[in-house]
Formats: structure tokens, sequence, C-alpha cells
């Protein structure tokens, strides 16, 4: 269990994509003209200030440059020279009240860093999955797993905190550094706590944990519609050492505490004859 809640934790770190990155209706802020007309409505605002497009909806990333004019004026005349948002934009008819498009304005001529960020993330995921497999062989894989749970932790904390998105990408690269090698580790540390003929579920009940995950993270979501509030969930566990790995390493006496342990947790003891076998075939099945 040590091993499996951050899967279930960290399951979500990846589809939570589809709920932070949606990207609702929206056109440019031209409050400029309320110096003109400060009792204009919402309609009106928009009929004077924002271009139509072809299909008779108002543009999202288009204005009509603003003018030193009175509004009578601008009725008579109309305004026709058009620029690209200036002050920013209006979002309307929000399925959840704040992702990471409205936060930093990842629309326009900014949308293309949207793949960007799932590219990030993924990118974290490869390197940490390469760096901490070696790790673990020359390290032991608890502290190769230890280490990137402590990363997914703190940096899924920073990634809800950034104020702007290019943090945010390095936050999230953090992020996916240790996920990938948090996911990789705690599988195979898992597996070399089990006996060989139940050795596959270690594996498969990790990852259902992380599909559990993912559809809690449905329901949260529902409730919070919050980006920043859905980042803030991790756990970092307590991990015991890889017997197997200790005793590769000649840490015999560090092992045989850790089987002992975990025997007692199991309510299997191990008998001390057992644990005194020359070439410990018996200790790796505990």
């Amino acid at each position: 269990m040590f091993f499996f809640f951050p899967c279930y934790l960290a399951g979500p770190v990846s589809p939570i994509f589809v709920f932070i990155q949606s990207d609702p209706d929206r056109h440019c802020n031209t409050d400029w003209i309320l110096s003109a007309a400060p009792n204009l409505t919402s309609e009106e605002q928009l009929n004077l200030t924002v271009p139509r497009e072809e299909d008779g909806t108002f543009s999202k990333c288009e204005m009509f440059v603003p003018v030193n004019w009175d509004i009578d004026t601008i009725r008579e005349y109309g305004l026709n020279e058009t620029t690209g948002c200036q002050d920013g934009w209006v979002y309307g008819n929000m399925l959840y009240k704040a992702t990471i498009v409205t936060d930093f304005d990842l629309v326009c001529g900014q949308a293309s860093l949207v793949e960007v960020i799932q590219a990030m993330f993924m990118a974290g995921v490869l390197v940490g999955s390469l760096m901490f497999g070696p790790f673990a062989e020359s390290f032991g894989r608890k502290r190769a797993t230890q280490i990137p749970a402590v990363l997914l932790s703190v940096f899924t904390v920073t990634t809800a905190l950034c104020p702007n998105v290019y943090l945010y990408l390095v936050s999230l690269f953090l992020v996916g550094f240790g996920a990938g090698g948090y996911r990789v580790n705690s599988i195979i540390l898992s597996t070399e706590w089990i006996g060989m003929s139940k050795r596959s579920w270690g594996a498969c009940v990790s990852q259902l944990f992380s599909a559990i995950g993912e559809c809690v993270l449905a329901g949260m979501i529902y409730g919070i519609r919050n980006w920043r509030l859905a980042q803030l969930i991790t756990a970092v566990p307590f991990i015991p050492e890889s017997a197997r790995w200790l005793l590769s390493r000649g840490r015999k006496e560090e092992a045989k505490q850790l089987i002992v342990k975990a025997a007692a947790i199991n309510k299997h003891p191990v008998s001390e004859f057992l644990l005194l076998s020359p070439k410990h075939a018996v200790l790796l099945r505990y």
C-alpha cells in the first residue's frame, strides 16, 4: 500500500490536462469605449468594437482599433480598422472557474503554448524514467522511489502557484520528471517485495490505483472547477528499501530486518533457518 497510494494520486497528473486546458468562449476586452459611453450594454459594446466572423459570431482574436471619438461619431461612421486584442480577453460561458488558458491567456497568438505544455510534461516523464532507472541500480530502489515522490509532491504545489506560463512550463516538466521516475521504480520495488507466484499482481494493482485516481479526478473537478486547486493533490509515502537490492550489495543484515518486518506485517513468520540460507534463495520469495 505504501507504493500504491501515490500511484492513486499520480494517476490524475496526465488526464488533468483534459480539464485545465479548456478553451471557453471569449472576445477582446474593449472597455476603452466605456470612457465615451459608460452606459453601453454588453451587446452594444460588442457591436461597436468587435468585428464579426463570416458565420456572424464575434471575433475571438480581433477588435477595432480604439479611437478618441465621442460615441455619436462612432455610431455614425463606425470603426473599420482592426487589430489584435490589446487589453486582454473577456471570457464567458465558462465550464470551469479557472483554467490555464484563462489564467495565462493561452489563446490566439499564444494558443500553441498549450501543445508545448503537454510536450513539456511528457518530456519530463521520459527523462525521469530514463534517469531513475540507472539511479536505482546504483543507489537503491528506496531512494529512487522516494526522491521522485518528493519531486512530484513539491512541484505539483509550485505548479499550482506559478504566476506565469513560463514558470509553469518549468514546474510541469519537473512534475513529469518525478512522475516518470516514481512510476517505474514503484512497480519494480513492489514486485521485488512480492513472491514469484503473486508478482504480477503488484504491477497490476499499482496500475489499478492509477485508474481509480483518474476516475476520482472527474468527480473532484466537477466539484472544484479550478485548475490550481486541482493541482494541489499529492502525498509522499514512507518507502522501504528492496531486500533483493540490499542482498545484491552484500547488506545482509539490513535485508534480514526488512524481511522479518514485512513477514510480520503479512502474518507470515520466517524461521531463523531460512534467513541463514547461504544462497538467500528463500529470502527472495518473501
